[in-house]
């Protein structure tokens, strides 16, 4: 990567404590970027600063919940106040629900929209108009694959990295005039805690272990989160729209848009597999919660419990 192109600038990377986040954090430092990590698990996330501090890199953790614009906007302000500019801001943060939906519950839905979606449209809404003013920045929100194809047995992700994929490409367009910059990253399966439910998602499915939910990871070959982010900021370099890695996934986003039904069925094909590995390794489905007067009405205001 040509580092003379990050060399100098400021980057705030949400979820900056682990996964994609932490590798996408010390790939931008490397290249000579000070880097904001920012993330509810502040501890971890000063670890990764202090390590890229120690290699002579440039790094602050800071604690941060998407959920709150509030502070998603301090975050922002802050680092504009203390570097004088923001020219990117990876809206990394994300967590998952393993499980098919006929079990789901509230807040199976409310935790990943929260953080998934809302989290990545706060941080666009405290970064953007600072970007618009100084008619530079680059915006780089984290999808999935699952925003491109389907993904059964992650619904309420899927719903989510589906919303940021078309967030992201009307943004890109609107954003051209004002010499900001939009791009989405993509990734396939990439060897990150969120494979198992990280620390705030979580597999739904009874009686399966980590080891086995790995091994079933493992058959689409998880490429290494330190690769992908490297690859990522060398796309992001070059101003891709969409950055898709292990490029093979490209094969399957190809399918879904020349032939839905056909991509329909080979998904079908993959969840009845699934589900028999799911099966093997002693999983079983999680049973419907009961329907209550709390689940019937709107959601309370204010942050998830």
């Amino acid at each position: 990567m040509d580092a003379s192109v990050y060399a100098g600038k400021v980057a705030i990377v949400t979820g900056g404590a682990s996964g994609i986040g932490a590798a996408l954090a010390k790939e931008m430092a490397r290249a000579g970027a000070q880097v904001v990590l920012a993330d509810r698990q502040v501890d971890l996330a000063e670890q990764v600063a202090s390590s890229i501090r120690a290699g002579g890199g440039r790094a602050k953790a800071v604690e941060l919940d998407v959920r709150s614009l509030p502070a998603v906007s301090a975050v922002v302000e802050a680092a504009i106040a203390q570097y004088g500019t923001l020219d990117y801001l990876f809206n990394n943060a994300g967590i998952g629900v393993g499980g098919e939906m006929d079990a789901y519950e509230a807040r199976d839905w409310d935790d990943v929209f929260d953080v998934n979606l809302r989290g990545v449209a706060y941080g666009i809404q405290a970064a953007y108009p600072r970007m618009i003013a100084q008619g530079s920045g680059h915006i780089v929100n984290t999808a999935s694959m699952a925003g491109l194809v389907a993904a059964p047995g992650d619904g309420s992700y899927t719903a989510t990295k589906h919303a940021v994929v078309g967030l992201s490409k009307s943004l890109r367009i609107e954003a051209r005039r004002h010499g900001v910059r939009v791009s989405v990253l993509c990734p396939g399966v990439i060897r990150t805690p969120i494979l198992t439910g990280g620390k705030f998602g979580r597999i739904n499915i009874p009686g399966l272990s980590e080891e086995a939910t790995l091994a079933m990871w493992a058959k689409l070959r998880p490429m290494d989160v330190d690769v992908f982010a490297r690859k990522a900021a060398r796309a992001v370099a070059k101003n891709e729209a969409i950055i898709v890695f292990p490029r093979w996934w490209k094969a399957l986003w190809y399918l879904e848009r020349v032939s839905p039904a056909l991509s329909a069925r080979l998904w079908e094909s993959m969840f009845q597999r699934m589900r028999a590995d799911v099966e093997a390794a002693g999983g079983r489905p999680k049973a419907r919660a009961p329907v209550s007067a709390e689940t019937k009405g709107p959601r309370s205001a204010g942050l998830p419990s």
